[in-house]
């Protein structure tokens, strides 16, 4: 069973071209860390302000050893949040499979 994280931010206007290549960073590191399955960034197709990250990890302690990491404080608190308007985040666990 994976644990599924799925962030979706709104920049301020004109922020997206700071944003993006910090959070292509951070995803880099953050594919290091044991238990991150996958990382990945996607910006709005219709809105480039909008962005939405597709985190997976192996459990839900190793999420939140992730945002114990430096990398995390240092761009994501630190970097990020401030060029912002919104933040949403949404952990999913997946459902138990059910038989037909």
């Amino acid at each position: 069973m994976t644990y599924v994280v799925i962030a979706r931010y709104r920049t301020k206007e004109g922020a997206e071209n700071t944003v993006l290549p910090l959070l292509d960073t951070m995803a880099a590191a953050s594919r290091r860390e044991p238990g991150n399955l996958a990382y990945r960034v996607h910006q709005g197709t219709e809105d480039p302000r909008t962005v939405v990250l597709y985190e997976e990890y192996a459990s839900e302690d190793d999420f939140t050893a992730h945002c114990a990491t430096e990398h995390f404080r240092e761009i994501v608190l630190g970097r990020v949040v401030p060029l912002l308007d919104s933040r949403d985040v949404l952990r999913c666990a997946p459902r138990g499979e059910v038989g037909a």
